[in-house]
Formats: C-alpha cells, sequence, structure tokens
C-alpha cells in the first residue's frame, strides 16, 4: 500500500521549472501529467486537421521521405520487427492516407471497418512505395526522427522543428531524440519500457496510456533480455494467454491509466512499462533524453551493480515470503493467556513491561515462573519435536547438565529431508511457533529449554530446523540484539548454544538453514525471470566461459535443464565456483557438466 501511494501518478496545471522537475519528479522516477503543457506551440494550431492542418504539413515537409510501420496485426502493433515491416514512403503520401480515411469517416457518418478504410485509402497510392505482397492492413509512423543528436543523418523532418518548443522543464537536458508519432487510425502499441526517459506531447486527438512501474515485471512477462525486442511484453494484455502466462492476470492491479487530450504532456520514466491507445487520428511528438540511472553507471562496476540488484530482489522475495506482521498472533496469545490462567490477568501480553522485564535475570529457568505464553510456546516446541524424533535418556530431563551419552534419531527416514524442504511458513510447525514469539518471550522459551529440556533443543536445532525455521529464527536473533543489552545479549547466546555439545554444529545447522531459504528465494526469482535468465542459448559465450566453473545449488523445476540454460544460470549470478554442485545434474541434450568444462 505504501509502495502505490509512492508511485501514484500526479497531475499538474502549472509547469515545474527545471530545477523542481529535476528534483521533485525526475528524481522519483514516478510518471506526471502535465495539463496544457504545449499549447502555446505553434504545431499546435498549425498541424490541427479542423483549420487546414494536413495541407501544411503535406506543403511543408510532405517531399520528405519517411519510415512507415506496416503491420497485419493492427490495430495492435509489437514491438519484436518478426510483427511488423518498415517501408520508406513519402510523407505526403502518409498525408493523403490520412485524408482519405477522414472523408470516408465524414461520407459514412460514422467509423468504417478497418478492412474498407485501408482498402480505399491504399487504392489512391502508387505500390513502388510498399513493400510487394499483401496490402497492408494499417500503417502507422512510429519515431519518426526531427532531431537526433547521435545520428543526424537518421533525421527525416527537421523542417518541423521550428513548430515545436522544448517544454521550459526540460531546457537543461541533453536531449538524444524528438521524434513524430502519427496516426490515421485508432492504433495501440504493444506493452513496452524505454530506455530512457520520455515526455510524450499530444498535439492533435487524444491518447490513453496504461503504465506500469518496473516492479511489476513479473506480471508483464518481458520477452528474453538477449532478444531483438527485450523491452517488450511477451503478453497480448487485450487477450492474454493464461496457460502461458499465469501471472498476467494480475497484470491490471499494478497499472495507473492516464488519458491525455490535446495540448497535454506526459512525463514516462525510464524503466516503466506503458501501451498507449490512439484515436482515429492522432499527432504527438516525444522528447528522449538519458536519465541519471544509466548515465552514472559506470562500466567497470556492471558485475558488481548486477550483484546488489540480486540480493536486493533476492530481499524483496524473502520478505514477502514471510509476513510483516503475524496473523492473529495477539488474539492467539490472548487465548493462550486465557487458557492457561482460567480468564486471570497475569500480565502475559507483550503490553505488560513486567513481562518484557522479567526473564533474563530470572533466565526463565524454572518452568512454573514462565509466562503463561511462553510455557504455552515451549510445550508446542517440545511436542513438536517429540512427535518428530526420539530422542533417548530423557528421565532426567529437568537436570542442569545434561547426560553426555543422550543419543537423538530420527524417528522416519523421511523426516530428514522434510524438514530441508520447508520453505513456506504456513508448511512448518516449527517456524510458526518462533514467528509468534517476542524477542523477550523468545529469550525466555530457548533458555527454558536449553536448560530443562537440552537434547530436544538439540534436536530441534540440528534435525527439525527448516530453511524458513532457520530464516525465522535469525530474524528473531535480530530482534533480540536490537532490543537487548551487551551484557544481556551475551548471557542468552552463552545459555542458548551451552546446551549443545558442539556449538558449531549448531550454528552450522541455523547458517546453511538461512541460506537454503536465501537460495530458494533467489531460485523464485529466477522463476519470475524466467525469461531472461533460462532460456538462453550462447554457445559463443558458453565456449569462452570453457573451464570455468560456477556454483548452483538450487532445486531446479525439473533436473533436466539444457547445458545452454544452465551455464547461463549460473553465469547470470556470478556465483562462486564449485562443481561438486552440479556435478548430478542430467541436461536436457545429454551432455553433463564436466562435458562441458563448468
Amino acid at each position: 500500500m505504501e509502495e502505490s501511494l509512492q508511485l501514484q501518478i500526479q497531475r499538474f496545471e502549472q509547469l515545474p521549472s527545471p530545477t523542481e522537475f529535476a528534483s521533485q519528479i525526475e528524481s522519483k522516477n514516478v510518471p506526471a501529467v502535465f495539463n496544457g503543457c504545449i499549447k502555446d506551440w505553434k504545431a499546435f494550431v498549425k498541424w490541427n486537421p479542423a483549420t487546414g492542418g494536413l495541407d501544411y504539413l503535406q506543403e511543408r515537409v510532405g517531399s520528405s521521405t519517411v519510415e512507415a510501420m506496416l503491420s497485419k496485426t493492427a490495430p495492435v502493433f509489437y514491438g519484436d520487427i518478426r510483427s511488423h515491416e518498415r517501408v520508406q514512403l513519402p510523407f505526403s503520401t502518409f498525408i493523403d492516407f490520412c485524408k482519405q480515411n477522414m472523408r470516408n469517416t465524414d461520407s459514412s457518418g460514422g467509423s468504417l471497418l478497418q478492412s474498407e478504410r485501408h482498402q480505399d485509402a491504399v487504392t489512391d497510392v502508387d505500390q513502388d512505395c510498399l513493400l510487394s505482397g499483401d496490402v497492408p492492413q494499417q500503417i502507422y509512423l512510429a519515431q519518426v526522427p526531427i532531431m537526433n543528436s547521435e545520428d543526424r543523418e537518421r533525421v527525416q523532418l527537421e523542417g518541423l522543428r521550428e513548430d515545436i518548443q522544448t517544454p521550459t522543464f526540460l531546457e537543461t537536458k541533453e536531449l538524444a531524440s524528438v521524434n513524430l508519432w502519427m496516426n490515421n487510425t485508432q492504433s495501440r502499441s504493444s506493452t513496452h519500457y524505454d530506455p530512457h526517459h520520455n515526455v510524450l506531447c499530444v498535439v492533435t486527438g487524444s491518447k490513453q496510456v496504461v503504465l506500469w512501474p518496473p516492479s511489476a515485471i513479473p506480471f508483464l512477462y518481458p520477452m528474453p533480455v538477449y532478444g531483438e525486442a527485450s523491452n517488450h511484453s511477451s503478453v497480448a494484455l487485450e487477450n492474454p494467454d493464461l496457460s502461458l502466462y499465469p501471472r498476467a492476470k494480475c497484470s491490471m492491479d499494478y497499472s495507473q491509466k492516464v488519458i491525455l487530450q490535446a495540448g497535454d504532456a506526459l512525463f514516462i520514466p525510464e524503466g516503466w512499462f506503458h501501451q498507449v491507445d490512439s484515436g482515429d487520428f492522432t499527432i504527438a511528438v516525444n522528447f528522449w533524453w538519458k536519465s541519471n540511472i544509466m548515465s552514472n553507471k559506470l562500466e567497470h562496476m556492471d558485475a558488481y551493480y548486477l550483484r546488489r540488484i540480486l540480493r536486493r530482489l533476492m530481499d524483496k522475495e524473502m520478505n514477502q515470503a514471510l509476513p510483516k506482521a503475524s496473523p492473529g498472533t495477539e488474539k492467539l496469545k490472548r487465548q493462550t493467556c486465557e487458557l492457561l490462567s482460567n480468564g486471570a490477568d497475569h500480565g502475559c501480553c507483550d503490553s505488560n513491561p513486567a513481562c518484557k522485564k522479567q526473564g533474563l535475570q530470572e533466565k526463565g529457568l524454572k518452568l512454573h515462573e514462565l509466562e503463561p505464553f511462553s510455557l504455552q510456546a515451549l510445550h508446542e516446541l517440545v511436542s513438536v519435536v517429540h512427535d518428530r524424533v526420539n530422542i533417548t535418556d530423557q528421565s532426567q530431563c529437568i537436570q542442569s547438565t545434561p547426560p553426555n551419552d543422550s543419543k537423538v534419531s530420527v524417528k522416519h527416514e523421511s523426516d530428514k529431508t522434510l524438514t530441508t524442504k520447508l520453505f513456506f511458513l504456513e508448511d512448518d510447525p516449527v517456524a510458526k511457533i518462533l514467528w509468534t514469539l517476542d524477542p523477550s518471550t523468545l529469550q525466555n522459551v530457548l533458555l527454558a529449554m536449553a536448560h530443562n529440556f537440552p537434547r530436544t533443543l538439540e534436536a530441534l536445532i540440528l534435525h527439525l530446523l527448516s530453511p524458513v525455521g532457520a530464516e525465522v529464527l535469525t530474524r528473531k536473533f535480530d530482534e533480540v540484539d536490537q532490543n537487548t543489552t551487551e551484557d544481556d545479549r551475551n548471557k542468552f547466546y552463552q545459555g542458548f548454544y551451552g546446551a549443545f555439545d558442539d556449538q558449531f554444529a549448531a550454528m552450522d545447522a541455523i547458517l546453511n538453514g538461512k541460506e537454503l531459504f536465501a537460495q530458494q528465494s533467489l531460485f523464485d526469482l529466477n522463476g519470475v525471470f524466467k525469461g531472461e535468465i533460462m532460456t538462453c542459448d550462447l554457445p559463443s559465450l558458453e565456449h569462452s566461459f570453457t573451464g570455468i566453473a560456477f556454483e548452483c545449488r538450487f532445486c531446479f523445476d525439473s533436473s533436466v535443464v539444457s547445458c545452454h540454460e544452465a551455464f547461463f544460470f549460473c553465469m547470470i549470478l556470478l556465483l562462486p565456483t564449485n562443481d561438486e554442485a552440479l556435478r548430478d545434474l542430467e541436461f536436457g541434450d545429454g551432455v553433463h557438466v564436466a562435458h562441458i568444462g563448468i
């Protein structure tokens, strides 16, 4: 909810100054609409078809050759070059298309069928201007350069530059390009993002723009990062195939929609996906400039940036796997207190300061002195362990010194691996119990278990602690560290780890579980961004990296993947080397890890 408020698109009636735009709008990387931004442009009057704008354009730059976009998927234009053709034609020819469509619309008293419009328009045009073959279903002028700072030879409509003005809030920017967008009938651009900041200005007509923040990428299925159209979504949002793209069902939940009328401008930050619907006849101009997001990135730091970004995405994935607040915790505590105290108030709630101060001074070693909720949590943890693990020599379980010959064994062989596969809080009873405990209660429970049931604690940590349980426990330890003094922290950890015959084994069990949870989160990210990580075939790159080992200890959806997929997956994550981790993977093309030098 907080993120959605931060990403809310604002409308401005007054134009910001360059400083205000840079500090208050551009720096937030959130879209903004500027009403009436370009109404003082010459183009706003001169290009208006209602006042002879098409004749003006034809006379002014009609002889210029422009590149048109032809698509049989009209009215939707997809960014992948496989879905459309590019054709050189005189600008005056396209204007004739527009005039013909307008005449057809006026004479029919309404809009014609799409196929009828295109047939009539094309009959008046020299077919040599178009590609041979079928008559195109629609023609669209997309990204026709009016100005291009990097390639002046590409500029096709420089004669229109004096009719437009750079918006005042962009006056300090080094513009990369200024482009014309013009359609002669309704059209839609496929969902995509741009690698530059963008201000889109509607000169005549109207546009509807649907926008998604970069964080919505998992729901939009961008095309593979190595592909020609990597900045486009794979999903046709007007009719998504949910069998192929199930997350697309939720895509609109993360979108925002804006309507731009003639004279309005929209700031579209770099990385924001957008789908643009244009009215029957629309002319727009856009300004692109390089953002600080990438211009400040040093090339020799790219590998580091990748690791940091992956880490941040992984942390977010881990946080989403655990609720911010354990649902029903307070209710559970109240019910426990009522159950154990028969309704009497023993001050067992977190709000009672006495509960928070009690514990380390007493060390919670005497079971009858534990607060009811702590006692209930201790009972549940012990019950879970005893239900799943055989703990011998428990006759003296209350003694302070644990017997050296006590032994622990898992009741069922399957339980040995069962806990290593638990990554969800709702699946793990131990993690659920730990998640409900505040720092002081956790200390009391663990210290009571260490003193009274040391072998049970050992079995819990060494045999039953799942990855999600380890993650929860270490997060709770962090809360303990933040809420206690150094002296109390030392006493707590000494009491806790002192219950183990091998303290380092306990630490390893906790840290290994935590790392497994993090690895699973990273693998879940791969599932979300599968088109960018897993479906890559780069034999030349693979050859370049032959002999380099990559560690990959993730549980793939299937044990069979292609060698190129495994190679690229490992490479993109920039993990440390360890060929043992991949030794047992069977690759789809029959090549084992050792054969390709990974």
